[in-house]
């Protein structure tokens, strides 16, 4: 038998795809591989994702003294720019 008989004769129906000789949906395939309806799991896993274990609160403590330390660090620069006295006349010369 040919193959243009076989797909003439797995008539689409309303709403479905064009017919496919390996007999493979995409659309099933699809439905099958979203979140399911019903998760045994969900309420074992659900503390992982509030309170203290929310995504904010785990990325908020990855870097403890980074917000001390940058705020430090600018006071330091500005400092140094304001009050500082740069010795510019020496800078490049050799004196051995």
């Amino acid at each position: 038998m040919y193959p243009t008989r076989i797909l003439r004769s797995a008539l689409p129906q309303i709403g479905d795809e064009k017919p496919n000789i390996t007999g493979f949906s995409m659309r099933k395939f699809l439905a099958a591989t979203k979140k399911p309806r019903y998760d045994p799991w969900e309420r074992n896993e659900a503390w992982r994702y509030t309170g203290r274990f929310s995504r904010f609160n785990r990325y908020r403590n990855a870097l403890p003294g980074f917000g001390t330390a940058v705020v430090a660090f600018t006071a330091y620069c500005v400092y140094e720019k304001l009050f500082m006295k740069k010795d510019e006349h020496h800078h490049g010369e050799g004196h051995h």
